[in-house]
């Protein structure tokens, strides 16, 4: 069970499979591109990964999964990121760990054109939100 908390997409002018590489090198530099496995994205806390398709999934803590996914767009690709509370228990303590999520929305809203302009470049390609 997963509950929706916010929702960012922006359009990159470039073909999907162009974006989706420039997407998997600044998620992944050097990692792998399928399959599910472990990272330790920070010392001594690991995170979960799944690449399926065109969409890359990081979960960690007892709430917290991420997830990017590209898809065609009439003007290129479309980059979307998603995250969601997976807590399998505790759940209605995830809104009061994070203080109700005051500002998460525009963090994840910052941190996300901060990647999208990261893809454009790698990608040779324009960015916008969408």
């Amino acid at each position: 069970m997963r509950k929706l908390i916010t929702e960012v997409a922006g359009i990159v002018e470039a073909p999907a499979s162009r974006v989706w590489d420039a997407l998997a090198e600044e998620l992944l530099p050097g990692g792998r591109r399928s399959g599910r496995f472990t990272v330790e994205d920070a010392p001594g806390h690991t995170s979960t990964v799944e690449v399926a398709g065109h969409t890359i999934s990081i979960q960690g803590g007892w709430w917290y999964r991420g997830e990017w996914s590209v898809e065609p767009h009439p003007q290129g690709a479309l980059l979307v990121h998603r995250v969601f509370n997976v807590a399998q228990w505790m759940r209605w303590a995830v809104p009061l760990a994070n203080r109700l999520f005051v500002g998460f929305a525009e963090t994840t809203r910052k941190g996300f054109t901060e990647l999208l302009a990261d893809v454009g470049r790698r990608a040779r390609a324009a960015t916008r939100p969408a």
